[in-house]
């Protein structure tokens, strides 16, 4: 941490420049002053990294040139280059766009690594090294990446608290609806014993168009033509995505330590329209349920609610239900994805970094 006059200047290494990385900048622009005067927070972006390559400038980056080469460049990298294609001297006196990630993470000084690489679930690369590598060299971590914490969320909390740093994570759950906070904050002082809730927008949206008679496949063309759903959606519709989702919670706010393969799941590809119409002459309809019950199994399948239900929302919302010792069910419902909605949430990791930080946590430093 570096204070002046009295405020705390938070040097960031931003790893993933995508959309996320992106609106985070964006936002970090648009609320500079409200940040400073609500807060006493000046966030200073001192190095950042694409696939393509890195922007270094331990006196922090310009923000707004930022995204500008990357908009037309492509890459940060373009950053370092004057407009006849001549390398910067702002690197310290070294080329850091041919440097590994790792090495910018280690070299680098700065307080907070956000890591937004994109999740993937079958080892949690780069995510899970680039985040180990952070905190095993002191520096706080927030991300928005599920895959190292559905494969090793335990060892990943374990190796903070080690090493005195700390991990956040609220934009993997909910996007910018702050559920993980809700659960763990303003439920302080009672027990939650069981949750469950619609974890994945993607599916919501399907599920939601086959309610309007839709079949599967209509509506998951209908998904993709409105960007709720990827060129290979298999992630969302097989149950993953929630599956992760659901290992966080349990991890976080029940206190467990489980992975992806402590959860039994299924996903939404055999959900015929035929189903959807039964259900709904019962009063009943079709949506893909995360659950935690209170014997702390773990499993995501489709499965007919109650309509009246609070738990029953359409389109690509998000919904959670808690149920708690004494306060009974509570229900969190917002929107579950987007690149500004998840930004917010870094933004809301990055000021809860910040007060611990002045009051002297996470501040172990090698």
């Amino acid at each position: 941490m570096v204070e002046e006059e009295g405020w705390v200047k938070l040097r960031i290494i931003l790893v993933g420049f995508g959309v996320v990385g992106q609106n985070l900048v964006k936002l970090l622009l648009s609320r500079a002053d409200d940040i400073y005067l609500r807060y006493g927070m000046k966030p200073r972006l001192v190095a950042t990294v694409d696939s393509k390559g890195v922007a270094v400038s331990q006196s922090g980056l310009d923000l707004q040139r930022l995204l500008e080469v990357k908009r037309f460049y492509g890459t940060v990298a373009a950053y370092h280059k004057d407009v006849q294609g001549c390398e910067s001297a702002d690197i310290d006196g070294e080329n850091y766009g041919r440097c590994m990630v790792k090495e910018v993470i280690r070299e680098i000084d700065a307080e907070v690594l956000v890591e937004a690489t994109p999740t993937n679930l079958n080892d949690g690369e780069p995510g899970l090294s680039n985040i180990t590598t952070a905190i095993k060299h002191g520096r706080n971590v927030v991300t928005v990446n599920k895959g190292p914490l559905a494969l090793a969320m335990p060892s990943l909390l374990e190796l903070a608290e080690y090493n005195g740093v700390m991990l956040r994570f609220s934009g993997t759950v909910g996007g910018g609806t702050p559920i993980l906070e809700f659960a763990k904050h303003c439920l302080r002082g009672d027990r939650i014993l069981s949750f469950k809730g619609i974890l994945n927008g993607t599916t919501n949206y399907i599920l939601s168009m086959m309610e309007d008679g839709l079949t599967f496949d209509e509506a998951l063309n209908d998904a993709r033509s409105k960007g709720y759903a990827e060129a290979d959606p298999s992630l969302d519709i097989d149950g993953f995505d929630a599956a992760a989702k659901l290992v966080i919670m349990a991890n976080w706010i029940m206190g467990m330590k489980v992975t992806m393969r402590d959860v039994r799941f299924k996903g939404i590809r055999d959900v015929r329209l035929e189903d959807i119409l039964e259900a709904k002459k019962h009063g009943k309809v079709i949506k893909l349920i995360a659950s935690c019950d209170e014997s702390r199994r773990l499993k995501v399948e489709p499965m007919g609610i109650d309509k009246n239900e609070p738990l029953c929302v359409n389109g690509t919302l998000n919904a959670v239900t808690f149920t708690s010792e004494h306060s009974g069910e509570l229900t969190v419902i917002g929107k579950g994805a987007g690149g500004m909605e998840t930004a917010s949430a870094i933004l809301r990791d990055l000021i809860e970094v910040r007060e611990a930080m002045s009051m002297g946590i996470g501040l172990n430093r090698s």
